[in-house]
C-alpha cells in the first residue's frame, strides 16, 4: 500500500490532516507516478501560520550574516543532491535532463541563492535612510510569514521552495510558507528536505521553511488573507492568481502575481529585408524552446504586410512542421493549448499550421502557427490576446505605422516586448514611432534578441504592467529589487540610539552596507 508523503510544518515532517490526496503523471507517458501526496486542509494552513508567525519574531532579531549561512548553504546542499533532483524533476516534468535541467536550471538556482545571500549580508537592499538634523530614520524590515505559490514550468528555479520568490522572502528576513505545484511535488519534497536540513546547519528558526503541497481552494483563500500572513507571491494562471488577489485585497494583505503574458515581437521592415531568414529561426527557437511553456514565450508576432512578411510566414510554417511536437507538462496544459487556439480561430485567426493533439505518449501537441491582418486583431483584440501556453504563435500583418500603433495601444500588459530593426538604421524612424507606446506595455524592452532568457542580474525586470503581473512594479527576478516586495517601511522618529536597528545606527554595522545619509549614499559613518 502507498503512503501519503508527510508535510513540513513547524520543523518536523508530520501527517497531513487533510483528507484528500493526488499524485503527479510522468508527462512523457502520461503514465500516474506511485507515490501520493496530500490535499492540505484549513488545519495544516493554521498550523503553518501559527509556526510561521513565531518564526517571524525570531527573524527580525537574527544577524544578517546568519540568514545568508542558510541560503549559501542550502545552495551547497542542491549541488551535493544535484543527480537525484535533476532525476525526479525529468521525471515529473519530462524536460531535457542536459542542458535543461542540469546545466543551465539547476545553477541558475543555486546562483540566485547565493546572489540573495550576499544581498542579505551586505543589507543595502533595505534602503537604511538616516536624516542627522531631524534625527529620522527609516528602512525596509522584514513583513512577516510570505506564502509562495510556485508555477508549473520551472521545478527549479521558481519553484516555491527554492526559487526567485522564495530566495527573495528569505533574504529580506521573512520565513516562507511554501506551497508546491502539484505537477512536481516529489520534486519540491527534496528541495524542501534540503532546505530544512540547511535550517538546521545554519541555526535558524525551524519553521523558517514549510511545505504544504497541495490545499483546498478555500483554504488557499483563506492563507493569504489571513491576519497572521505578511505577503504572498504566487505564479500561475490570471484565474487563479485574481482569485487569490481578491482573497488578500480584501483583507489588505500584499500579494505579488505573475501570471499571463503574450511577449510581442515586432519585426520591422528593414530587419525583414535585411535578415529575415535568421530571425525567422531565432523565433523558432524560442518559441518552441521548452514546449513553450515559458512565461516570457513569444506569442504575438507583428510584422507589415509585403513579400518579405509572407516568406517570414513560410519559413516559420517549415520549420514548425519539421520539429517534433511539443512535449506538454499535463493534459490540462494540453486542454488550455487547444482552448486558446480555438479561442484565436473563432476570433478570426486563420490557421497556417498545426492540427491540436498528436496521438503519441504522453502529452503533446502540433506546433501551432496562426495568423490574422492587422483589421482583425483590432476588431477583437482582447480575444487575440488570450495567453496560449504552449508551442502556439500569431502573426498579426499591419497594413502601416498607423495600424501598427493602434495594434499596440490595444495590447494588454507583457513581461517583455521586443523590437527587430535594420542595423544600418533605416527603421529607426519607425523604431522611434513605435518602441515608446510598445515600452508603456511591457516590463522588459528587447531589441534584436528574443525574450526567453532571463538573467539572473541585479539589472534585470522580470514583470511588467496587468495582466502580466499584478503592479507595474513588481518583478520576480533582479536582485536587491525583488527583496523589497517583501519588506515594510518602517520610521523611527527620535528614538534613542540604542533602541535602533543597527543599520539605522550612526555607525556603519559591516562598513559594506550602503546608507542614505542626509541625501548622500554613504558606507561611512553617520
Amino acid at each position: 500500500m502507498t503512503t501519503t508523503a508527510p508535510v513540513l510544518l513547524a520543523g518536523e515532517w508530520r501527517p497531513s490532516r487533510g483528507a484528500g490526496s493526488f499524485h503527479a503523471d510522468n508527462p512523457a507517458t502520461g503514465e500516474p507516478l506511485a507515490d501520493l501526496y496530500p490535499i492540505s486542509n484549513w488545519a495544516d494552513c493554521d498550523a503553518a501560520l501559527q509556526a510561521a508567525s513565531s518564526a517571524a519574531s525570531a527573524l527580525r532579531t537574527t544577524p544578517r550574516d546568519q540568514i545568508a549561512r542558510f541560503l549559501s548553504r542550502f545552495a551547497e546542499r542542491l549541488e551535493e543532491r544535484k543527480v537525484e533532483l535533476v532525476d525526479r524533476a525529468l521525471l515529473e516534468t519530462a524536460l531535457a535532463r542536459t542542458p535543461r535541467l542540469a546545466d543551465v536550471e539547476l545553477p541558475r538556482t543555486t546562483n540566485q541563492l547565493r546572489q540573495a545571500a550576499a544581498a542579505a549580508d551586505e543589507g543595502s537592499w533595505a534602503l537604511p535612510t538616516i536624516d542627522t538634523k531631524l534625527n529620522i530614520r527609516s528602512w525596509f524590515e522584514p513583513m512577516g510569514p510570505v506564502a509562495v505559490f510556485g508555477p508549473n514550468n520551472f521545478p527549479f528555479a521558481f519553484n516555491a521552495v527554492s526559487g526567485g520568490d522564495f530566495a527573495a522572502a528569505i533574504a529580506s528576513g521573512n520565513p516562507v510558507i511554501a506551497k508546491a505545484h502539484p505537477l512536481h511535488p516529489g520534486t519540491t519534497r527534496l528541495l524542501a528536505e534540503e532546505a530544512h536540513a540547511a535550517v538546521q546547519d545554519s541555526g535558524l528558526p525551524v519553521a523558517t521553511v514549510q511545505l504544504l503541497y497541495h490545499m483546498e481552494p478555500d483554504s488557499g483563500l483563506r492563507l493569504v488573507s489571513d491576519k497572521r500572513i505578511g505577503a504572498t507571491a504566487f505564479t500561475g494562471s490570471r484565474a487563479g492568481g485574481l482569485a487569490l488577489k481578491s482573497a488578500a485585497d480584501g483583507a489588505g494583505k500584499p500579494i505579488d502575481l505573475e501570471m499571463s503574458s503574450v511577449n510581442p515581437v515586432f519585426v520591422l521592415p528593414g530587419a525583414l529585408a535585411e535578415r529575415g531568414q535568421k530571425v525567422a529561426e531565432e523565433f523558432v527557437s524560442s518559441s518552441l524552446l521548452g514546449g513553450g511553456q515559458f512565461c516570457t514565450n513569444p506569442g504575438l508576432v507583428l510584422l507589415f504586410a509585403g513579400s518579405a512578411a509572407e516568406q517570414f510566414v513560410a519559413t516559420v510554417k517549415e520549420k514548425f512542421e519539421s520539429a517534433n511536437a511539443a512535449q506538454l507538462f499535463s493534459s490540462a496544459v494540453a486542454r488550455s493549448l487547444v482552448d486558446s487556439v480555438t479561442s484565436w480561430r473563432a476570433a478570426g485567426a486563420e490557421m497556417v499550421t498545426g492540427e491540436g493533439p498528436v496521438t503519441a505518449a504522453g502529452y503533446r501537441c502540433a506546433n501551432t502557427l496562426l495568423r490574422t491582418t492587422g483589421d482583425r486583431f483590432l476588431a477583437a483584440p482582447e480575444k487575440l490576446q488570450r495567453e496560449a501556453f504552449g508551442a502556439a504563435a500569431l502573426v498579426v500583418v499591419v497594413s502601416d505605422v498607423r495600424q501598427a500603433s493602434d495594434v499596440i495601444a490595444h495590447l494588454e500588459g507583457s513581461l517583455t516586448g521586443c523590437v527587430y530593426s535594420d542595423s544600418q538604421g533605416n527603421d529607426d524612424a519607425l523604431y522611434a514611432v513605435l518602441a515608446p507606446v510598445l515600452q508603456q506595455r511591457v516590463g522588459r524592452l528587447l531589441n534584436d534578441r528574443m525574450p526567453t532568457g532571463v538573467a539572473v542580474s541585479s539589472a534585470m525586470h522580470h514583470g511588467g504592467p496587468y495582466p502580466a503581473t499584478g503592479h507595474p512594479g513588481f518583478t520576480a527576478v533582479g536582485i536587491p529589487a525583488s527583496l523589497r516586495r517583501f519588506g515594510a517601511l518602517r520610521c523611527y522618529d527620535n528614538v534613542r540610539p540604542a533602541r535602533l536597528p543597527d543599520a539605522l545606527g550612526d555607525r556603519n554595522p559591516n562598513g559594506r552596507m550602503w546608507r542614505l545619509v542626509d541625501g548622500r549614499f554613504t558606507q561611512a559613518d553617520a
